[in-house]
């Protein structure tokens, strides 16, 4: 027989049984959903950043008054439910851009979250202060049920839109604005200088500050002295900057960037760098040589004096130039250099060479090579390319034929020596 413990047990399971009705239903008589928004992380930014904002949704509504009932039908939806919930963030009163579109977050239950990503940029010459970005917002919630029976419920839903406010808050900076950048003496191949006027546009006090120029890219302007120390740099303040910079040889005559940036300490004691602005420098063709000049007609076995021009045909004057040639079998010189001078864009001047060429050169035209060694206006040395001297060799014709003959050299010698002795006996007949 079952003991007293075990019946008393089953007794009280079987009035658990009896209370609870069977197979009850919920009823929530009151209830809504709340809405609130927030940045996540920092809500500080500088003007000219390229932002993804992440803003969290939350819902913290609550269901009041729950009904339990056998006779109850239980609801697909809870009131406090956010359903088809979209979300639109607007720019307001922010100097600032949105870049996204409305996005759709779904259902959001009451006491849950859901976050959103939204693409902004602030305006580079935004001022500071502070600012608002209305979060505007659209979803449906379940507003009432009138159950019919035992085994129908009809849902009546509404539709909300409302606004939540976002602060964010845009730091102070330095903002820069390049009015002018001139080129010095500025060409493909060479150094030069860069004159700029800069203007601080932003709204921080910049104290310590110096003004870099950067490489920007594979831009072939490379700084050579790139920092100008100007301490204070106030808003609104228009300051002057000398830099000297190189351009590669490989470049082209045409306009190429540098960038230029601000390093100063802010309001707050910290050293930070401004946001680089981009300016297109002009920059002149590389220093270019030709020569104008014929090319010079030389026989064999002859020696001569050969004129050469050389014109400067670069974007810049060049100066202390000496022009050298290279004489190489068949040909020799004594003198192989000659000073040409400065010489302005499009100026020529002339180069005279002492050369010899070989009884036994090959009858032909010749390239001598030949280049200029010259100066810029920053006292820098550079040797040209490489130019030819066209030289023409040709048999010797006329006298030049006679003399470089040995066979027509004897016969004058024996004739010049019988001359002698003619006019020596006939004057000795005449005495």
């Amino acid at each position: 027989m079952p003991s007293k413990g075990k019946l008393f047990c089953l007794s009280l399971i079987v009035c658990a049984v009896l209370v609870i009705p069977a197979f009850a239903g919920e009823k929530y008589m009151a209830g809504s959903p709340e809405l609130s928004a927030y940045i996540s992380g920092t809500n500080e930014f500088s003007p000219g950043s390229d932002l993804s904002l992440t803003i969290i949704l939350q819902n913290t509504g609550l269901n009041e008054f729950k009904f339990v009932s056998s006779d109850i039908v239980n609801r697909d939806d809870l009131p406090n439910t956010a359903k088809f919930l979209s979300i639109a963030l607007l720019p307001g009163d922010a100097p600032l851009t949105v870049k996204s579109d409305p996005q759709i977050l779904g259902d959001l239950l009451g006491g849950t979250s859901k976050s959103a990503v939204f693409s902004t940029k602030i305006n580079s010459a935004a001022p500071s202060g502070s600012y608002t970005l209305p979060v505007k917002y659209n979803y449906t919630y379940l507003y009432t049920v009138d159950q019919y029976g035992v085994d129908t419920i009809r849902y009546t839903y509404k539709t909300v839109t409302g606004t939540l406010l976002l602060p964010i808050k845009i730091k102070p900076d330095i903002s820069i604005d390049i009015l002018s950048a001139t080129p010095d003496q500025l060409n493909v191949g060479t150094e030069g200088y860069i004159d700029m006027k800069i203007q601080n546009t932003g709204s921080d006090f910049g104290k310590k500050a110096t003004v870099q120029i950067q490489r920007s890219g594979d831009s072939p302007i490379t700084p050579t002295d790139s920092s100008v120390y100007i301490g204070d740099f106030p808003p609104g303040n228009i300051i002057s900057c000398r830099y000297k910079v190189a351009v590669t040889g490989d470049a082209q005559r045409q306009t190429y960037p540098v960038d230029v940036v601000v390093v100063y300490q802010n309001n707050e004691g910290d050293f930070v760098t401004s946001r680089s602005d981009t300016v297109g420098i002009p920059v002149g063709g590389k220093v270019d040589f030709t020569i104008t000049s014929l090319p010079a007609e030389m026989n064999s076995g002859n020696k001569k004096v050969v004129d050469v021009e050389y014109k400067n045909t670069g974007d810049t004057i060049i100066y202390s130039a000496l022009a050298r040639i290279s004489a190489v079998d068949p040909f020799t010189s004594n003198d192989d250099t000659a000073y040409l001078g400065d010489l302005k864009p499009g100026e020529s001047a002339k180069a005279s060479y002492d050369i010899s060429v070989d009884k036994g050169a090959t009858l032909k035209e010749y390239g001598l090579d030949s280049e200029i060694r010259y100066r810029d206006a920053l006292d820098n040395t550079y040797i040209s390319e490489t130019m030819k001297v066209r030289v023409n060799v040709s048999k010797p014709a006329g006298l030049t034929t006679i003399l470089s003959n040995p066979v027509y050299l004897t016969i004058i010698a024996a004739a010049i020596i019988g001359i002698v002795y003619l006019a020596f006996h006939f004057r000795k007949k005449q005495s």
